[in-house]
C-alpha cells in the first residue's frame, strides 16, 4: 500500500471516529440520566441517617421533557432533604418546566442558590476561552427571570440560602443551612453568613460555584459539609486523565464528587443534569443527581479514609 492510500486511510478513520465520538457526546450520554450514590460519614457518632438530594445544573428548556420526568421519578428515593444548587434555567419561558421536573420534590423539605444561568441566559461561546482561564471577558445573554423561580419555590416553602442562614428541622434533626450568592459572577459576600454554629446536629454550606475563597470560609466556620455545581464535572472527561477543565478555582481531581476542604469540611461537587444549548455534548461524565446518606462518623476512624461512591443509571 503506498504511503499516500495509508495517509489517506489513517485521516478517513480519525474522521470517522470523531464523527462517531462526536454522535456519542451529543446524542446518547447527554440524556444518560445517572444517580450517584454517595455515603458521607458526617454525623455525631450514633446518629441515624440523613437522606439529602443534591440537584444541580438543570439547564431547562421547555423541550426537555424526559429530563423532566427523570428528575419527578427522583421523589421515589423519599429523601428527607432537596438541595439545589442553581442553573435551572436556559430559556425564558423554562420556569414551568423546572416547577414540572421537581413537582413532588418541592413538597418535602428544600434549601436553593442560584447561579448565573438562573440570572441570565446563555450565549454561544468558543469553547477554547475555557482552556484560556481568565483571558476573556465574561459575556451575559438576556435576563431569566430568577426572581419568578425564587418566588414558586418560596411558595412551596423552599429557604432561599443566598446570603442567609437557616436553622431547619429535618427528620428530627437540626440542620444548619447557609449559601451565597454565585462566586461565578463575583456575587458571593461570605462575611453577611459567618460565623460558627456548634449547636446544630449537622452544618451544610451551599454555593453554586466552588471558589476556594468560599470553601475557605465554611472550612474555617466548621461546616460539615459544602455542595455546589457549576463544573458540570468537567463535561468533557478523558479517560485515565479526568475533567480537561473546571471552569472555577478548584483542581481537576474536585471537579466531580467528593473530597476533603480541609481537616473536616466534605465537599460535594455535583456534575449537574444539563448543558448549555450551545454546546449539548458530554463525555464520560453522564448528567447526574446524587443521593448523598449522611451517616454517623466512625469512633476513631481514620481521617483520611477515603469516601465511598457509586453512580447507578437506575434510581430502583
Amino acid at each position: 500500500m503506498s504511503t499516500a492510500r495509508a495517509l489517506a486511510r489513517l485521516a478517513a478513520g480519525t474522521v470517522a471516529a470523531g464523527a462517531a465520538g462526536l454522535g456519542y457526546a451529543a446524542g446518547i450520554e447527554r440524556r444518560h440520566w445517572t444517580l450517584r450514590r454517595v455515603e458521607l460519614p458526617v454525623l455525631d457518632p450514633g446518629a441515624r441517617p440523613l437522606r439529602i438530594l443534591h440537584l444541580s445544573d438543570f439547564h431547562l428548556t421547555p423541550a426537555q421533557r424526559s429530563k423532566m420526568r427523570w428528575v419527578a421519578a427522583l421523589d421515589a428515593l423519599e429523601p428527607d432533604l432537596v438541595i439545589n444548587t442553581g442553573d435551572n434555567l436556559a430559556h425564558p419561558d423554562a420556569v414551568p418546566g423546572v416547577l414540572t421536573a421537581l413537582g413532588p420534590l418541592l413538597e418535602r423539605p428544600g434549601a436553593f442558590v442560584f447561579g448565573s444561568n438562573d440570572y441570565y441566559g446563555p450565549t454561544p461561546k468558543n469553547p477554547a476561552r475555557y482552556l484560556r482561564r481568565g483571558s476573556a471577558p465574561r459575556s451575559y445573554g438576556a435576563p431569566l427571570p430568577w426572581t419568578d423561580l425564587r418566588a414558586a419555590f418560596r411558595e412551596h416553602g423552599w429557604v432561599d440560602a443566598t446570603h442567609n442562614r437557616h436553622l431547619l428541622e429535618v427528620d428530627g434533626r437540626s440542620v444548619r443551612i447557609a449559601g451565597v450568592d454565585d462566586p461565578h459572577l463575583h456575587r458571593d459576600r461570605y462575611p453577611r453568613i459567618a460565623g460558627h454554629d456548634p449547636d446544630a446536629d449537622v452544618r451544610i454550606g451551599l454555593t453554586h460555584s466552588p471558589e476556594p475563597r468560599v470553601l475557605d470560609g465554611f472550612a474555617a466556620d466548621g461546616y460539615d459539609l459544602v455542595l455546589a455545581g457549576h463544573t458540570h464535572g468537567g463535561q468533557l472527561r478523558l479517560p485515565g486523565y479526568g475533567a480537561i477543565v473546571t471552569n472555577c478555582g478548584i483542581d481537576r481531581s474536585r471537579a466531580r464528587g467528593t473530597s476533603r476542604w480541609g481537616s473536616h469540611t466534605r465537599l460535594h461537587v455535583s456534575a449537574g443534569l444539563g448543558t448549555s444549548p450551545y454546546t449539548p455534548v458530554r463525555f464520560a461524565c453522564p448528567p447526574e443527581a446524587s443521593l448523598l446518606t449522611l451517616v454517623a462518623r466512625p469512633a476513631g476512624a481514620d481521617a483520611g479514609r477515603p469516601t465511598p461512591a457509586q453512580a447507578a443509571a437506575g434510581i430502583g
